[in-house]
């Protein structure tokens, strides 16, 4: 079990305060719903603890986003309502906002990059809000926002590096202790850090009265993972970050009231692969039958991988549900391949009638299924007398897989696995 030997919150700290955080649970409580706790067995044969899902993908709006939004725009004065909000945003914010604008009677303007997901632009629209498409990247739909608000008045929704936004995120805490009271670690997604923040900071001011410190670990997506260099610098600093499909919480530089509730709150921040993201988002699916972002799954990532490890009750919280169909499909071919339940394999032939035959034999000797074919003659470093034979082949595993691949070495084939 964790150290109870620490249940002092620390002094001084920046952001909410926990009666803060208590009414902002007040205050979102007519719009907010109370999403279920999902108890993993899977994850507890593998950690050796109890674990739970907290289920924010199915939050309205499909995500957390709602709780800080709907806090900070519900304290707005009469006159700031008037002259209506501004928010950037290609997805969960957005529509967080826009809900939220929506319930208050306030006119909401939301900006979003060209390329935005049709689902995440027409829920932002079905929500009452006025979308404008700017820019192909999220730094030019911000500016595009800021000269707005600069033009119009309206006031800015920040997405994370707000006090109220931080302490709407942080009523989670006081959900998660009353389903799990005897929560001792909460695994969180870190995108720019305003959900984290909120916790975490509420669990750290909760100390003295569960007589106990929850331990907190952060799980940034390896490709866009700000707050490692940030801790170590001991300040917010700006990254390059690289594609990922955990895009939810792409963030390339900590907020500056985030980092200073994270620094002092937080106990282990670590990073996770795509392919690891998506063998959790695939789980996800077969275990729990959620539907989870990849954004939303890099703490269950965390657990597959072992980049974390805890002793006694952990909750995993499941940030958001919002993915585009089109990606789901993509990102479960890559986690079934990651999991080497789908195989992609390309096999140098003869030239020759009855060899795409012999191959299929071999598999289905295997009992693994094909489920597409390409020839073709055209593949690089081939022979004139050759061609290639590009297999997708569902197996039940990495030993189901390799028994497949050692059959067609067995009949004199050369398969190379594509990855």
């Amino acid at each position: 079990m964790a150290s109870k030997t620490k249940a002092t919150a620390p002094a001084g700290l920046a952001g909410p305060t926990l009666a803060e955080i208590r009414e902002a649970r007040e205050r979102v409580s007519s719009v907010v719903d109370t999403t279920p706790m999902e108890k993993s067995r899977y994850l507890r044969e593998l950690l050796g603890q109890d674990v739970y899902f907290k289920a924010e993908n199915l939050q309205r709006t499909g995500s957390y986003k709602i709780r800080g939004a709907f806090n900070l725009l519900s304290q707005l004065s009469p006159e700031q309502r008037a002259r209506g909000v501004v928010a950037a945003s290609a997805g969960n914010h957005a529509q967080g906002v826009a809900l939220a604008a929506r319930e208050l009677g306030i006119s909401a303007t939301i900006f979003m990059p060209l390329g935005v997901a049709l689902p995440k632009l027409q829920a932002t629209r079905n929500y009452g809000a006025e979308v404008v498409l700017h820019g192909h990247v999220v730094d030019e739909t911000l500016q595009a926002a800021a000269e707005f608000a600069e033009r119009t008045g309206a006031i800015i929704i920040p997405p994370f590096d707000h006090a109220d936004v931080v302490a709407g995120q942080g009523t989670l805490a006081l959900e998660i202790l009353e389903q799990v009271p005897t929560v001792e670690n909460v695994i969180v997604p870190i995108g720019g850090g305003g959900l984290i923040a909120g916790v975490a900071s509420a669990f750290a001011q909760l100390a003295p009265e569960i007589g106990r410190k929850v331990r907190i670990i952060g799980v940034q997506a390896e490709n866009a993972a700000a707050y490692p260099p940030s801790i170590a610098a001991g300040e917010p600093v700006q990254i390059i970050t690289a594609p990922t499909i955990a895009d939810g919480i792409v963030v390339g530089r900590p907020g500056d009231l985030n980092f200073a509730i994270i620094r002092e709150t937080v106990d282990q921040i670590v990073t996770v692969a795509d392919d690891d993201t998506a063998r959790a988002l695939v789980l996800l699916l077969e275990r729990a039958k959620l539907v989870v972002e990849p954004a939303g799954a890099v703490g269950v990532a965390g657990a597959l991988t072992g980049a974390y490890s805890v002793d006694g009750p952990t909750v995993i919280i499941l940030s958001g549900g919002n993915i585009d169909p089109m990606v789901m499909e993509r990102v479960i071919s890559r986690g079934l391949t990651a999991s080497e339940r789908y195989l992609r394999i390309r096999i140098p032939l003869p030239d020759r009638p009855g060899q795409l035959a012999r191959t299929a034999e071999l598999v289905a000797e295997a009992n693994a299924n094909v489920v597409e074919v390409l020839h073709t003659r055209h593949g690089g470093g081939l022979q004139i007398s050759e061609v290639e034979l590009e297999l997708h082949i569902e197996t039940r595993g990495p030993e189901h897989a390799e028994l497949v691949l050692a059959k067609l070495r067995d009949a004199g084939y050369r398969p190379r696995v594509d990855f």
